[in-house]
């Protein structure tokens, strides 16, 4: 199957009618970087599309091959998050986070892209310089919580 240029392979193999699960994983990174050659399809976790880029370049420009903007923070949830100027507000926004990612659609997702990650490559990301305070990181979090294997 092609996507956006690229393929994706699913790699399963059996061994004694048991499936046995190959290298792959979901990539956290962030939106517009270089990808890697093992990131497989990208996902843009992100509330809106990239500034100034039109739609048919966000794959070429390396910001994501399909948006998915429900596992993005609410917009005023984002603001809160832009805003988090310390530890406390920034624990504030990680926890509003979690509670919105609980909602059945958000969990569903979550748990598709979790079995997704066991059987091919895939990244999502967002545009943010510092992981570290980025919904990615939470999202990450949730992920490898939901049973997702990181790489």
């Amino acid at each position: 199957m092609e996507t956006s240029g690229h393929s994706l392979e699913f790699s399963v193999h059996r061994r004694n009618g048991a499936r046995k699960e190959t290298g792959m994983a979901v990539h956290v990174v962030r939106l517009g970087s270089p990808r890697s050659a093992d990131e497989g399809l990208r996902l843009g976790t992100v509330r809106r599309p990239p500034r100034g880029v039109p739609k048919a370049e966000h794959a070429s420009r390396d910001f994501y091959d399909v948006w998915l903007p429900e596992l993005a923070p609410s917009e005023a949830l984002v603001k809160q998050g832009l805003h988090a100027s310390d530890e406390r507000m920034w624990g504030a926004f990680m926890k509003r986070y979690r509670a919105e990612m609980k909602r059945p659609e958000a969990a569903r997702l979550l748990a598709l892209l979790a079995a997704f990650s066991r059987q091919t490559n895939f990244s999502v990301g967002c545009y943010c310089a510092e992981e570290a305070r980025c919904h990615r990181s939470v999202l990450k979090a949730l992920l490898q919580e939901h049973g997702a294997k990181l790489g």
